[in-house]
This record gives C-alpha cells, structure tokens and sequence, in this order.
C-alpha cells in the first residue's frame, strides 16, 4: 500500500522459522518492505515439482535492485550437492554458474569477518558456516531494518555510527609506558569472550530496540562499550557509561513502543 506521506510500500512475505514476528527490509528509497514472519513452513506463491535432494538444493533467494524495481521479488536456483557444502558454496555457485547479477557479501570464507550474515531459513547465520541442511529449499534474506543496497547486500553505515560513538578504542587516562599496558591472565579473561565479536550485525538487526528507535545504539555497540568498561587497561569508565546511560543506550532496551 501506498502512503500520503512518505510514499511508503508495503511488501508480506512470509519466511520459515523465524523467532521474530516482524523483520523489516528498508528500501533506500523511502519504502519499507516488511515481511511477515512465522513458525509455519514457508507458502510458496506456486507450486514447484519435487526434486531429488541427492542432486540438487533449491536456493529461494529474495533478490531486489531499488535502481530497477519496486517491489522485492523471490528468485529460485537449483544448485548441485556437494559433500561439506556450505550456504555460501550455493551463493557462489549461482554468481558464477546461473546469474553474475546476484548481490552478496563475502571475504573469509572462515567465520572471521562477519561479512556474510543474513537470514537463512528464517534464522540468523553467517552463510560461511552455515551447511546445507537435508531440506528441499533453502530461503535467504539480507538483514533486516537496514537499507538494502541490492539482494543481499545491506547499508551497514547506521550500524557503524553506533559502533564508532561508542569510541571503540582504549582511553587509558594515563601516560603509556615504556612497552605495553600489562594485564594479568585473570583480567585477560574478562574480556576474552566479548572481543571475540566479530561484528556481524546480526544481533543488532535483530533487535526490536532499533526497530522501533533508529537512534538507539543497539546491542553491538552497548556490548562493545561494556567490553572497555571491564577492561583493565581502559580509563574512561565515566565517560562511557554516560555514553551509553543516555536515551540511545540500555533504557532503551525497556522503550519498544
């Protein structure tokens, strides 16, 4: 539908095992392209003949270029079986063998950039590590409530802006030594598991917060304030919880509607 103001378009789609009851899909262009998210199996617009699962995988892909549509399309691809395939194998695959236009990001191929986070089957995932599971179809969406650039591909700026106003960086407070700023094995693994994010956005698209608050910092940048808090190094404890205290920050976690 149409808007007066905005000139917004809605879009329903309806994906597969998804935890959230709303995704959004951002359309650069002023429309919103939302989809409708279930625990129900995905409702094709037609039917498809059944294949052999030992040969092929269908990849239901949503595919949308705001420079050439309006409106999101689903695109399906049979894609041969491989042993140890992965999610990203298939997308390879189609860009080189069926359709050069698909649009996707990718680096490591190890789980390392976070690159290639999207949604799979209704879920969130890296498309790296992500095996082929022992379904008939697979359904790939780019990351909900961010601006989709084309297919797969998303506009990553607001997420970076959060990051960055955070200050991502250490602030000792104090002349450096000589060397390096020690730390103890014991204060060492304080902060062990949370610097090994490795900033996909998945946790913050996922997030109803910034869904319903563009402004607010969303849990990436909260978890990476919170990774210089507790680090022995840092000396700006003050400074950063007044940047995270504010209306951007936690109480927003409390401030959906």
């Amino acid at each position: 539908r149409r808007e007066a103001r905005g000139e917004r378009r809605e879009v329903r789609l309806v994906l597969a095992y998804s935890p959230l009851p709303l995704a959004q899909f951002i359309h650069p262009k002023n429309i919103i392209l939302k989809a409708i998210v279930t625990s129900v199996k995905y409702i094709p617009q037609k039917e498809i003949p059944k294949m052999d699962r030992k040969d092929t995988v269908r990849f239901r892909v949503l595919r949308f270029d705001p420079d050439q549509e309006l409106d999101p399309r689903l695109q399906d691809f049979e894609v041969p079986v491989m042993p140890r395939m992965t999610v990203l194998d298939g997308l390879l695959y189609i860009q080189k063998r069926l359709d050069p236009s698909l649009a996707f990001r990718a680096s490591c191929r190890a789980a390392v950039c976070g690159s290639c986070a999207m949604l799979i089957n209704g879920e969130y995932g890296l498309a790296c590590e992500t095996p082929v599971p022992s379904v008939e179809s697979i359904l790939l969406a780019p990351l909900p409530g961010l601006r989709i650039h084309k297919d797969l591909v998303v506009d990553l700026t607001p997420f970076w802006e959060k990051y960055e106003a955070v200050r991502p960086y250490l602030m000792a407070g104090k002349p450096s030594p000589q060397q390096e700023f020690s730390q103890s094995p014991d204060e060492h693994r304080r902060i062990s598991r949370v610097i090994d994010c490795i900033l996909c956005g998945s946790c913050s698209s996922s997030c109803l917060a910034t869904h319903t608050h563009p402004e607010a910092l969303g849990p990436s940048a909260l978890q990476t304030a919170y990774r210089f808090v507790i680090d022995s190094r840092d000396g700006a404890t003050e400074e950063r919880l007044l940047l995270v205290g504010g209306e951007r920050g936690v109480f927003h976690c409390h401030n959906l509607f």
